[in-house]
């Protein structure tokens, strides 16, 4: 069968608008749109129908008036008014049996998104559609009972020419895998939602006080709905690192919220120096994206007021944010000063230095932490480690290991649930005062 004689059966089964009919055809003829080929197509049959009309064939006129009612075709209907051959009006149907005409309003529709997308910043989009159920359904059968072999989908014929009309109007690029803004029409309903997706910025963060944690803790008590025992905060502490970063960032971005990602974290009485830890700010449903990240760094710098302090902020995206979550076992350096029960000697220190050096420790879950963490034995790596006496009972301890060693573990050994350790190895009860990271180590 040829493609004038399918698309006449197609024609006779459904009313047809351009688009609908040539999409059926969208494979063949590179460098025409859907509409383009539904025209000519039908321009073509009029043509051998108008010339068989003039040689008297009946079976032409019947073709005729299936061009001029279901084809919506005007050239057809002109023809059939100037021979004289009525169209009885019950005859002519209102819409496109598949797109219901909605393949008219796409201008109107690319303008809708257009109205809605000038509230954000963004270099690179992409139109996603959403139809009914019933609507693609529709389709599917049609192009089964009708052995469609060429065609193409409403729902990319869609995408496509709005998609081309916002990028002109807007100046912006069409981005397939990770554009910043989608923009979800429903052209059936013609509903318009946009999903802005998050901006990422890296950096490294230093905290330079003690009694803040990392992250955000609810209230035990209220799950922070906010309650008497944390004063209606709905938090355990008044604010944490992830808070302060996060604040600035809302406000130079517009954003919803903002999620907090790192490389591992200290404990709330540690602090972080060094070059810092390693993090990712996610904020969602920014409006702005062109930042000024050097004055945004001053500006989260100045927020946090001496507490923590931010550096080599500069674009990102969700990779980095894997790549940090991979990287929490990465190397890291920490500096602790313990205190023992018994006054130590020159050949304790060397001793602690040559007894974990190169040396595996098992730790089961600190007794501190099993309330949120899975009852385990992990295996650690400690790369090196220098001691420093301090006084009779006091000494400084620096430690090159591999990440997600707990610290304060290793130096008091939790009743026997890590060994070795500094107490077992110098058989002298040790206790941490104070703990500092020194040093998060990530590959680049």
């Amino acid at each position: 069968m040829s493609i004038l004689e399918k698309a006449l059966k197609m024609l006779e089964k459904h009313p047809l608008c351009d688009h609908c009919l040539g999409r059926q055809f969208a494979l063949l003829g590179h460098g025409m749109e859907n509409h383009e080929r539904g025209k000519a197509v039908k321009t073509i049959l009029t043509l051998e129908a108008h010339t068989l009309a003039l040689s008297k064939n009946k079976e032409s006129i019947r073709t005729l008036k299936i061009l001029a009612t279901n084809g919506f075709f005007e050239t057809a209907k002109k023809i059939l008014h100037r021979m004289k051959k009525r169209i009885p009006r019950k005859h002519v149907p209102k819409t496109c049996f598949l797109c219901e005409d909605k393949f008219k309003i796409v201008g109107e529709l690319a303008e809708k998104a257009l109205d809605k997308l000038k509230d954000y910043e963004y270099t690179s989009f992409l139109v996603g559609i959403q139809l009914p159920v019933a609507v693609e359904e529709r389709e599917d059968e049609f192009k089964a009972e009708l052995e469609v072999c060429y065609g193409e989908s409403m729902r990319n014929e869609f995408g496509r020419i709005i998609g081309k009309k916002i990028a002109e109007h807007a100046g912006k690029t069409v981005e397939y895998k990770k554009p910043e803004v989608v923009v979800l029409v429903n052209p059936l309903t013609e509903e318009i939602k946009l999903q802005v997706n998050p901006l990422y910025v890296s950096g490294r963060y230093r905290k330079l006080v003690r009694g803040i944690p990392q992250s955000k803790w609810l209230c035990s008590n209220c799950r922070g709905r906010g309650c008497e025992k944390c004063n209606w905060t709905g938090k355990t502490y008044p604010e944490s690192v992830e808070e302060i970063i996060e604040q600035p960032f809302l406000e130079a971005t517009g954003g919803v919220k903002g999620s907090f990602h790192a490389s591992g974290r200290e404990d709330i009485d540690a602090r972080m120096l060094g070059n810092g830890r390693p993090f990712v700010i996610e904020i969602t449903k920014p409006k702005k994206r062109f930042l000024d990240l050097e004055k945004l760094e001053k500006a989260v710098n100045a927020y946090a007021k001496g507490k923590v302090n931010v550096s080599n902020l500069c674009s990102a995206d969700r990779d980095v944010v894997r790549k940090l979550k991979k990287a929490e076992s990465a190397q890291k350096e920490y500096r602790v000063i313990i205190k023992f029960q018994n006054k130590i000697t020159a050949g304790n220190l060397h001793l602690l230095e040559e007894k974990l050096t190169n040396t595996v420790i098992k730790q089961r879950t600190p007794t501190r932490v099993l309330h949120r963490r899975a009852d385990l034995t992990r295996e650690r790596y400690i790369y090196e480690i220098k001691v420093k006496k301090l006084s009779p009972k006091k000494a400084e301890v620096r430690i090159r290991c591999q990440g997600g060693l707990y610290v304060k573990e290793l130096v008091t050994a939790d009743d026997g649930r890590t060994k070795p350790s500094v107490s077992e190895v110098l058989k002298n009860k040790a206790e941490p005062m104070e703990l500092d990271v020194l040093n998060v180590f990530m590959k680049s």
